[in-house]
């Protein structure tokens, strides 16, 4: 780990969002993390809050006093002064029984101490962990714990979220599983276990743009299991499955972002097959990747310290009064006053490179050669290495034959598109005529951004009115030409008539507006307006249901 800065500080942490009772302390000049945790582990199911209630009350106050005795003991200051400078504490997301027992504790330390209060979000602490022990400029994280799964990347003062769980966190999709075997809680480790005598059998894998849903595949699981199935099968296929989702969503944020740089986060991070994945990404597309470890991946008082001082040190501190927890505390709802960066992205013609006639682009699951002079565009689809080569040859054929069906369908209802001239589902390539000069990314911010951003809310209209959702529209999938406005890659494209779904192809771009413009918010408008123009009312009424979703509740399940 690197220290945070020249000035030395020191942090209590107090973290009990869920199920782990933890006190921590947090030295900035030695880099020394100290960290006592009492884990409340249910006998039978899942958590059940008011016994996870009843282990705060108990457990804080131990773990507590064993931090404040290493802090006491490690200090080499006068007794007359607190052995630390600050108290930090899980503010949120969590269980709210839970988060008031330790905001109860927090308060009460840190005026008896006579030193500030600081209120951590809990999941942007799972992010600063590994920024930290990386030491990583700016890199995207893939947060993947019980209640929780998301992916966040900073911008314009924030940590913004990408993309995010449609239903449940990806710890509490796994636990499900694991309930209905009758197998006790955690449910995770002994998927672990059974899936290294498994062998992959379909189930359903279901991506939008960098959302991702686990419903459709416990649902598949638990019915395959009851028709007979081997139980390690199963097991195998929903690590194989569920972890290449994440692995998946997570290049495709790195794409959008331009960033080389990944980290994990979550109690569901200590699995072993879902950090070999995301390695294997990272190595195959020439990213970095880092996992904390183990013991700063669950939920723990030490990325609670370790945030704190970070906060400290930027004046965030909180007044008794204004220190309410917040059950549903989004991490895109947090000031990142801590950090003065701001990354910049690779944007060129083909949203990578500028200036030469013939490029290659690295997209997120294809390497797409550019060709101005001779108008060509060559898409090919690489294998995966992280994914089962069954499960990547089946996505990637599925994939190329969508994107060549659904791209002439969505030009014949007036959405521009670039003319497709080959394809060759066996090797997963294609080729298009060469549209537009840059990526919208590239000009969000110029004086055409808004009237381009305009347009593809009216070109998703078109396509819901035929009944097509692109599955995947950011700012990296729009071409630009001075008077045209191209959707591409529609290879997680499909047919529906949901209004959900409709819904969701609007927060994916949407997402992607706030993760690249500068200025999002006359943007996200701009959108909107064009759809109005165009389609029906009630998409974007569910698109408000969609966007006031509270998915990050709870902690490690």
């Amino acid at each position: 780990m690197t220290t945070s800065s020249a000035t030395r500080t020191r942090v209590l942490g107090i973290e009990g969002t869920a199920w782990a009772a933890s006190a921590a302390v947090f030295d900035t000049e030695s880099d020394d993390v100290f960290i006592e945790t009492d884990a409340y582990e249910p006998d039978s199911g899942g958590i059940h809050p008011r016994e996870a209630a009843e282990h705060m009350h108990d457990a804080i106050p131990r773990v507590v006093e064993t931090a404040l005795a290493h802090a006491r003991e490690t200090f080499d200051g006068p007794d007359t002064e607190p052995p630390v400078d600050a108290v930090a504490f899980s503010r949120g997301p969590g269980l709210g029984p839970c988060l008031r027992t330790v905001g109860t504790a927090a308060r009460a330390l840190a005026q008896s101490l006579d030193v500030p209060l600081i209120g951590v979000n809990h999941m942007v602490a799972h992010l600063e962990i590994g920024r930290h022990t990386a030491d990583f400029d700016s890199p995207v994280c893939l947060n993947a714990s019980g209640a929780n799964a998301h992916l966040l990347a900073y911008r314009n003062g924030r940590y913004r979220v990408l993309g995010e769980t449609m239903d449940t966190g990806v710890g509490n999709a796994i636990d499900k599983f694991t309930r209905h075997v009758g197998w006790s809680h955690p449910g995770g480790p002994k998927v672990e276990a059974a899936a290294k005598d498994g062998e992959l059998i379909d189930l359903p894998y279901v991506v939008k743009g960098m959302d991702f849903s686990f419903s459709g595949i416990m649902s598949a699981a638990k019915q395959r299991y009851d028709n007979g199935i081997p139980v390690e099968d199963i097991c195998y296929s929903l690590q194989e499955t569920i972890f290449a989702m994440l692995t998946e969503v997570a290049e495709r944020a790195l794409s959008l972002t331009g960033s080389d740089e990944l980290v994990l986060g979550g109690g569901v991070g200590q699995n072993a097959r879902l950090r070999e994945m995301l390695a294997d990404m990272c190595d195959q597309r020439g990213a970095d990747f880092h996992a904390p470890e183990p013991r700063f991946l669950r939920d723990n008082a030490g990325m609670i310290a370790v945030l704190g001082a970070k906060m400290y040190e930027a004046g965030e501190t909180l007044a008794i009064e204004d220190s309410r927890v917040d059950p549903n505390f989004r991490p895109d709802q947090v000031p990142v006053t801590w950090r003065t960066d701001e990354p910049e992205l690779a944007v060129g013609r083909g949203g990578d490179s500028a200036g030469e006639e013939t490029e290659q682009v690295q997209g997120a699951e294809a390497v797409v050669n550019l060709d101005s002079t001779t108008g060509r565009v060559t898409k090919r689809r690489r294998p995966k290495a992280y994914r089962h080569p069954d499960l990547d040859e089946r996505l990637r054929t599925e994939r190329t034959r969508l994107e060549a069906r659904l791209t002439n369908l969505a030009r014949r209802e007036g959405v521009p598109t670039p003319v497709l001239s080959d394809i060759d589902p066996k090797e997963s390539v294609l080729e298009f005529a060469f549209v537009g000069d840059c990526d919208l990314r590239a000009v969000l911010d110029d004086e055409s951004g808004e009237t381009h951003v305009r347009n593809v809310g009216r070109h998703l209209a078109r396509l819901h009115r035929a009944g097509i959702v692109h599955g995947d529209p950011t700012t990296r999938n729009v071409r630009i030409a001075a008077d045209r406005t191209y959707l591409i890659d529609f290879g997680l494209g499909y047919h529906t008539d949901h209004v959900e779904d409709y819904a969701m192809d609007l927060h994916v771009f949407d997402q992607s507006l706030v993760g690249t413009a500068n200025d999002p918010e006359p943007l996200r408008e701009a959108v909107r307006e064009g759809y109005r123009e165009v389609g029906e009312e009630r998409v974007l009424e569910r698109l408000l249901d969609v966007e006031g979703r509270g998915r990050y509740v709870g902690g490690e399940s």
